[in-house]
């Protein structure tokens, strides 16, 4: 973090990812010219990419969880092909270089799930692969995004950012359709910079302003799009990413999810399937910050039958960005490298 406002920015960015800066400025007291710089700063650092992208259940309406263990040295060729599939999510490597963690989208229908295992790595290098589907997540519109950066929004800001999110358009109901092959090189301008102005899109696609306004428009209100917020936590000062996988009691789990939810350090909850029933993802800005987390606050939840901690060796993807270099690119531009 190199400025206080960052905090505030991410934040607002996190709840609403195409929120003007004017209404980010108007609501926190920044200056709208601040708020441009440093977001601009930020991106240009590779630190925070927002991101258009087609909604994730189109590939899937179900999300699942696989851990792979390998053999260490022979972890980096299993990934390069795996990060490039749009049905994967997240990417790391964890617990010293042993184990690969992935979320991936597919059907959650039992027909589907042979063919789920069949695409992942399987050679002589991998040891030992668990998939186990993810139930629930935990936390409310102004709380599911971490927010431990430094200052963050306040209720009443976090609900000034989200209004008019869209919720004055109607939306379609069912699931989302694919996007036409007009629709392509508007989605892939927004890939590139899910920020991108109607006029800016408008050059990218050799569209009207008009035309490219009308298929944002329908893109947005049939879900087909959504939009991310990727950060690299490292480049802000937070150098320790952990997974804590939880076995509890049936009966407690939607209050620890909860209660973990609400913890500071905590940027992910979720109900699982598979013989731990709960994963966290924690933040840390150190060793010590995490071993204070895990005697502290993680302590304090009731009812935890057993615990493992995995940290976090490298972060190789992110929603549609992958990491080169220690900054978030655009998937086709790591291609280019």
């Amino acid at each position: 973090m190199t400025h206080p406002s960052d905090g505030l920015i991410l934040h607002a960015l996190q709840l609403n990812p195409r929120v003007s800066f004017r209404r980010i400025a108007a609501v926190t007291g920044l200056s709208e010219q601040t708020v441009s710089r440093r977001y601009r700063q930020l991106r240009r650092d590779g630190v925070l990419r927002v991101i258009g992208t087609v909604n994730p259940r189109l590939f899937g309406n179900a999300q699942w969880v696989a851990r792979i263990r390998v053999k260490p040295d022979r972890i980096t060729q299993l990934t390069g092909a795996l990060i490039r599939r749009p049905d994967i999510g997240y990417a790391s490597i964890q617990s010293g270089g042993t184990e690969l963690l992935c979320t991936i989208r597919a059907e959650s229908g039992s027909s589907r799930n042979s063919s789920l295992l069949q695409q992942l790595p399987r050679s002589a290098s991998v040891l030992d692969i668990s998939v186990d589907l993810m139930l629930h997540t935990f936390g409310d519109t102004t709380t599911t995004v971490w927010t431990a950066y430094g200052d963050k929004l306040n209720s009443t800001q976090a609900r000034q950012i989200v209004e008019g999110l869209g919720h004055e358009l109607p939306v379609s109901e069912g699931e989302p359709p694919a996007p036409t092959n007009d629709d392509v090189s508007l989605i892939e301008a927004l890939d590139r910079d899910g920020r991108a102005s109607h006029a800016e899109l408008a050059r990218a696609t050799g569209w009207s302003v008009p035309r490219v306004a009308r298929h944002l428009t329908a893109l947005e209100r049939s879900r087909t799009l959504l939009y991310d917020v990727d950060i690299l936590p490292e480049r802000i000062g937070y150098q320790i990413n952990a997974i804590l996988w939880l076995t509890l009691p049936a009966e407690h789990l939607d209050a620890a999810g909860n209660q973990l939810a609400a913890h500071d350090e905590i940027a992910f909850v979720a109900a699982i399937t598979g013989r731990c029933n709960l994963m966290a993802v924690v933040l840390c800005r150190d060793d010590e910050d995490l071993y204070r987390y895990l005697t502290g606050p993680f302590a304090a939840v009731g009812h935890v039958a057993t615990y493992d901690v995995s940290v976090r060796t490298e972060l190789l993807k992110q929603s549609t960005s992958l990491v080169s270099h220690g900054r978030l690119v655009n998937a086709t531009t790591r291609a280019r490298q």
